[in-house]
């Protein structure tokens, strides 16, 4: 089963990602392991991969597709894949078609603005030990102080509120179309992301025909 995730910034893509590699036996590839594996491995594609970061540009859809392409025709693929970050645009999605990787399923987490703002903005980490904090759902013992080393937590600038709507924007104006064309596809499958973690995983399941 070959499966693409689509969903906004803090959605909880990645947990779920995790949980359906290990439920359904398939690797969950995503972007930003793909470009390291590639560079670490010193393949051609890796070489140029390197160059491009190096240099401080963004990979290109060309590049990282192609990436995708070698990454998929391993041989732990075999059974499927769960891809995580790709695709992000309409044409990458286009070009996923073009260079033969074909999709079972597209599963988009729907969760509205407003409570990812409150999922992102709340979290706070600890500068020192790293530690990661919510202020309602998982709050400090003591006020904005950790735990485990006592330094006070911190807001991540990409937790900022200005931060996360504008990364939101970009979902909307980028991403969200994705699910038109998928759904032109007979491949889309929404399910509610506020809900819980085994709740919305439960979901997913069930819109795969996968058995909970």
């Amino acid at each position: 089963m070959n499966l693409i995730l689509l969903g906004a910034p803090g959605a909880g893509k990645g947990t779920q990602a995790e949980m359906l590699s290990a439920k359904l036996q398939i690797p969950t590839i995503s972007t930003g392991n793909m470009l390291r594996e590639a560079m670490a491995n010193g393949s051609e594609l890796g070489k140029q991969v390197k160059k491009v970061m190096d240099e401080g540009r963004l990979v290109d859809d060309a590049l990282i597709l192609s990436i995708v392409a070698q990454r998929t025709a391993q041989p732990d693929c075999v059974n499927g894949f769960i891809l995580d970050g790709v695709p992000r645009t309409l044409a990458q999605a286009k070009a996923l078609d073009e260079k033969g990787i074909s999709i079972d399923h597209v599963v988009s987490i729907e969760i509205d603005d407003a409570v990812i703002e409150g999922r992102m903005t709340g979290r706070r980490v600890c500068p020192k030990c790293g530690a990661s904090y919510h202020i309602t759902a998982n709050p400090p013992q003591k006020d904005n102080t950790c735990d485990l080393c006592g330094t006070e937590v911190v807001i991540r600038k990409d937790d900022a509120p200005e931060t996360v709507r504008n990364r939101l924007a970009i979902y909307h104006q980028s991403t969200e179309v994705l699910k038109d064309y998928y759904a032109e596809q007979n491949k889309l499958r929404l399910v509610e992301g506020n809900q819980s973690i085994e709740g919305a995983f439960q979901d997913i399941l069930r819109a795969l025909g996968e058995t909970v």
